[in-house]
């Protein structure tokens, strides 16, 4: 602790004079230090006059040499110290460092038994006048170095798979009759990958003075997550048992690893100083990286073709993954269709078939009908199969397994990104199909001139013509109405040729291979059913002039397996367009003129009413005037 500096006032002259006392200080004492570690003691001069940099000199107060002085080292004088000093001056073991002009330390760099006492800082003057302190001095004890550091297992050069849980532990204690703290910090040098440089010191976690955990800056998110930690336990002989345990390593974990012991000690100014310290190195630590190591194949590899109803079975094998690695795999089935074929509307885009998540959860992609139609489950440890009970045309197309690996975490969260993703090669599945004809005309059957509120009915005429079992699912579909053009008809039951329609129509309605009818949105009521095998039907009840528009149908053939199930070949049309047109009721053309009658009356009406009352009030006037 610095003293302020002392001021003296002289009444010399009506204006005050302050004369500057010189100053030196040196920290309180007494000051416990432990024997074969540094000393340093920082002295500091103030209120002095003369150049700005200050000499020092330091002289020993020996316990046992009666008052006697010894001199240790001069800033100024190379001959300064005396016979115990001079050979450890000239080695640099005991030295002066110099921190400013007027501030030095004094720096034992291994302290001995004989170097207990107290030192005293001095600084010649160089003032005009001898006033204030020149000197200052404090006790300094050397105690026993008791500081103990062992491990109980080393590190091998054997190469440690990414993901791996790693455990360190350090063993330390200290038995000193002063009261002093211990703190062990768990640390490694040199980095994996990263570009660390051999010589660069990386502190991963520590216990401090305080008995507070404190993770290294680049180690406090792992640390946060739970994924490093530092338990304290109780050994022998007095000795505290440091644990130190990484849930799964990475890349950049490679390095020299090491443990450190340090002492502390409460000084009389209240601060903490490191009074002692000791390293042990652990062993050198090597990353197996997994991305390196595991393969991922997919069977059965090639070109397969099936006929349809078959059942489809894909084999995903992942190698290379070391069981210690505890790490969990996301595995899903991707399939690319042929950019050259509309099955599917792959069109060439890769889609996922389904997935299991590491803890074992089966989702499937966007055709969810596959969760009853199909399986995935793991076979064995790193080996998944995908089963399609029946192959259909939207099966067909470049299979590829792709697995995610979460080194060290088995049940890592949504968020968690994956450390790194592998694919298979492709195994391209084809599907022997049946040739399939479609065909679709649409009808307006002939009859009254449609008018608003009636009901528009359509038909459709759906052929599918193939071997085995098929059924047509038709879908009505709606634009609006053309800009009609001088030589257009305007009967209803003019069927137009197809037209180059850039607007996209308006699904009307359904009639799903089953028989099962599904209505869209629509401002009228609409059914649709099937009449015969081939010919179905549409129907707008009450129609409104939204319904006016050019409709068709479109027929998409569906087959039937051997199983039984249905499924899409693939094969469509899509028919001609007809107009519908809504003309006006006769009741709506007599309202105009019916309206305008009422309006012309009652303006006639008001007119007369309007007249007849003025001449009444003007002659009503008039002979009020005359009496």
């Amino acid at each position: 602790m610095t003293p302020d500096w002392g001021k003296t006032a002289a009444p010399s002259s009506p204006l005050l004079h302050y004369a500057v006392c010189r100053d030196v200080t040196l920290p309180a004492g007494p000051l416990y230090r432990v024997a074969g570690f540094p000393l340093s003691l920082p002295c500091a001069v103030s209120g002095y006059e003369g150049p700005r940099m200050q000499d020092f000199e330091w002289f020993l107060y020996r316990d046992d040499s009666g008052g006697r002085q010894i001199g240790v080292v001069s800033t100024r004088d190379k001959g300064f110290p005396y016979a115990p000093f001079q050979a450890r001056v000239k080695n640099g073991e005991v030295r002066v460092e110099r921190d400013s002009d007027n501030k030095v330390r004094l720096v034992i760099q291994r302290l001995r038994a004989e170097d207990q006492g107290k030192y005293e800082c001095y600084t010649p003057s160089t003032d005009s006048t001898y006033q204030g302190n020149y000197s200052a001095t404090v006790p300094v004890k050397v105690i026993p170095d008791t500081l103990q550091i062992s491990y109980s297992r080393s590190l091998t050069s054997q190469p440690v798979p990414e993901g791996s849980e790693l455990t360190l532990t350090c063993s330390a204690g200290i038995q000193s009759e002063q009261l002093t703290h211990l703190s062990i910090m768990f640390g490694k040098r040199g980095g994996g990958g990263s570009g660390g440089e051999v010589g660069t010191v990386t502190e991963i976690i520590a216990i401090d003075k305080l008995l507070g955990i404190v993770p290294g800056h680049s180690y406090k998110k792992r640390y946060d997550e739970g994924e490093i930690t530092l338990q304290k336990r109780n050994g022998e002989a007095g000795m505290g048992v440091y644990v130190m345990n990484m849930g799964a390593v990475q890349p950049g974990d490679a390095g020299s690893y090491f443990c450190e012991a340090s002492q502390w000690i409460s000084d009389p100014d209240r601060w903490w100083q490191k009074i002692a310290q000791r390293t042990m190195d652990i062993g050198n630590l090597t990353i197996q990286q997994l991305a390196e190591s595991l393969s991922v194949t997919s069977s059965p590899r090639g070109e397969i073709t099936l006929q349809i109803g078959s059942p489809l079975m894909l084999t995903c094998e992942v190698l290379g993954l070391p069981s210690e690695a505890n790490s969990g795999l996301l595995v899903r089935w991707m399939r690319r269709g042929s950019a050259s074929s509309n099955i599917g509307g792959t069109g060439g885009v890769e889609v996922e078939v389904a997935q299991m998540s590491p803890d074992g959860v089966v989702s499937w992609g966007d055709d969810l009908s596959r969760s009853t139609g199909g399986s995935m489950e793991k076979v064995k440890e790193g080996q998944y199969a995908l089963k399609l009970f029946s192959a259909r045309p939207l099966d067909t197309g470049v299979y590829r397994c792709v697995v995610s690996v979460y080194a060290g975490r088995r049940n890592p969260s949504p968020s968690t990104p994956a450390t790194f993703t592998q694919r298979s090669e492709g195994v391209i599945v084809n599907l022997k199909t049946k040739d399939v004809l479609v065909s679709a005309v649409a009808q307006l059957p002939r009859g009254p001139l449609l008018k608003r509120s009636a009901t528009i009915t359509l038909f459709c005429n759906a052929t599918v013509i193939t071997t085995g079992p098929a059924q047509a699912q038709v879908q009505w579909l709606r634009w609006p109405l053309p800009v009609m053009q001088k030589e257009d008809s305007p009967e209803s039951d003019v069927t137009l040729p197809n037209l180059a329609v850039q607007i996209k129509p308006t699904l009307i309605a359904t009639l799903m291979y089953d028989g099962v009818a599904k209505i869209y949105a629509n401002s009228s009521e609409v059914s649709v059913d099937r009449l015969s095998a081939v010919s179905y039907r549409l129907r707008v009840h009450t129609a409104t002039p939204e319904d006016q528009g050019l409709y068709a149908c479109r027929a998409e053939a569906w087959g039937q397996d051997p199983h039984g199930g249905w499924y899409n070949t693939g094969a469509k049309a899509e028919s001609n367009t007809v107009t519908v047109y809504l003309y006006a009721r006769a009741t709506d053309l007599l309202l105009i003129p019916l309206v305008v009658g009422v309006s012309s009356a009652l303006f006639v009406g008001i007119v007369i009413i309007s007249a007849v009352t003025c001449c009444f009030m003007k002659r009503l006037a008039r002979q009020r005037v005359r009496k």
